[in-house]
């Protein structure tokens, strides 16, 4: 939306567990019957193919604070990206050229917006433009 869109006053902005590169669990399974059907056209469009979604974005000129998770309830789907993975998109995957800050957490994909830790991060970065605070000894993985 934003490499077509201005949007006034847009401040930080975080993203949990983007395929900014793509998933390569589309690649391997957008062929098997019911993946289309199961994830509609825009999870077909989330692979790491040329032409895909995440391969045509451009880097962040904005706040950006990224999220990954590093944990899987889904095993065989980690089987099909490399490690470390959330069970749908890998870690270096979710990276963003221009992106302000980064952050790991031992969550999988579907439920990484729930945990606690995710929201007080979230917050931190929305107000102060980084994930940990400047005094704090303690670094996110």
């Amino acid at each position: 939306y934003l490499a077509h869109h201005t949007i006034e006053n847009l401040g930080r902005v975080v993203m949990l567990a983007p395929p900014n590169h793509g998933s390569e669990v589309v690649d391997a399974l957008r062929s098997v019957p019911g993946f289309r059907l199961m994830n509609g056209p825009a999870g077909m469009q989330l692979g790491t193919e040329p032409d895909s979604v995440p391969s045509t974005l451009g880097p962040a000129d904005f706040e950006l604070g990224v999220i990954a998770g590093t944990s899987t309830m889904n095993l065989l789907l980690s089987l099909l990206l490399p490690d470390p993975n959330d069970g749908k998109v890998s870690v270096a995957s979710a990276r963003l050229e221009g992106m302000k800050d980064f952050v790991t957490v031992s969550r999988t994909h579907t439920f990484i917006m729930n945990a606690p830790e995710v929201i007080a991060m979230t917050r931190q970065f929305l107000a102060s433009g980084q994930f940990a605070s400047p005094a704090s000894d303690i670094r996110p993985q």
